[in-house]
């Protein structure tokens, strides 16, 4: 009696260990609206994490006439970090309404957009859902270090001040860094790009680290700038690349054996 006992006891542990580390979505966005620092460890997050709707969320630019959008900002103003925690749906700092409506006649002409006024910490983390920071402004040190986005990991248009760390990290779809400002402390060190790795017209104000990158689909980097140099030492090319126009040093960079 006593061994059954004990054999079901073991059973109830991983449910319990589970049943206490996941953590709805909603419960980190009521703490970002009271201004309290967002720190979790080993959790399992359920439900979208929509960051475009904060309480703080301002119209930034009102829509002048039919064909233009009214586009809304909401600012994360407290320090977010995360580690080897999986998030089952989507992690959304963008958001267009009309990309999911395909009749003309329904469209909103809004777009919400979120920007970061503190450290972003995304470490050793599963995104299973869509991921979207296009447009995102971080003003204070980003991390996606060791993650792995399952779908589109789209940062375009994104603008980087301190540092950004994406050394490590898989890319199940397409990296989507175009047109991305990089600040001088970014690295992409060890990352897996399974897709396409897109960096067209993206800008690096330092050096662009490459270092052992493992590149399965078309590495895009047509119209890139890299301020200093641009380290591949190692780097795996198995598809297409383009290096067509590519600044490296202020100086222009025809195959990715230039430099």
């Amino acid at each position: 009696m006593k061994k059954s006992l004990l054999f079901l006891m073991l059973l109830a542990v991983p449910f319990l260990t589970w049943a206490q580390t996941q953590v709805n979505a909603s419960e980190i966005i009521t703490k970002i609206n009271r201004g309290e620092a967002v720190t979790y460890k080993d959790a399992v997050i359920v439900g979208v994490l929509d960051l475009t709707r904060l309480d703080n969320m301002l119209l930034e630019k009102k829509a002048d006439n039919k064909n233009s959008t009214n586009e809304y900002i909401s600012t994360v103003k407290v320090p977010l970090t995360f580690v080897n925690c999986t998030f089952k749906d989507d992690v959304l700092a963008y958001y267009n309404p009309d990309n999911e409506d395909i009749k003309i006649l329904n469209r909103k002409n809004e777009v919400y957009n979120t920007n970061f006024d503190k450290a972003v910490r995304f470490e050793n983390c599963v995104f299973e859902g869509y991921s979207a920071f296009k447009y995102s402004k971080f003003n204070d040190d980003v991390s996606f270090a060791g993650s792995n986005f399952r779908h589109e990991a789209n940062f375009k248009y994104s603008k980087f001040s301190k540092s950004a760390d994406y050394s490590n990290t898989k890319f199940d779809e397409e990296a989507n860094f175009k047109y991305v400002a990089f600040p001088e402390a970014t690295s992409f060190g060890n990352a897996s790009f399974k897709r396409e790795a897109n960096f067209k017209y993206a800008k690096f104000s330092g050096d662009a680290d490459f270092k052992a990158a493992d590149f399965r689909g078309l590495a895009n980097f047509k119209y890139t700038k890299v301020a200093n140099n641009m380290n591949l030492q190692r780097a795996m090319f198995r598809g297409d690349e383009d290096f067509k126009y590519t600044k490296v040093n202020n100086r222009m960079v025809f195959s990715r054996t230039a430099n």
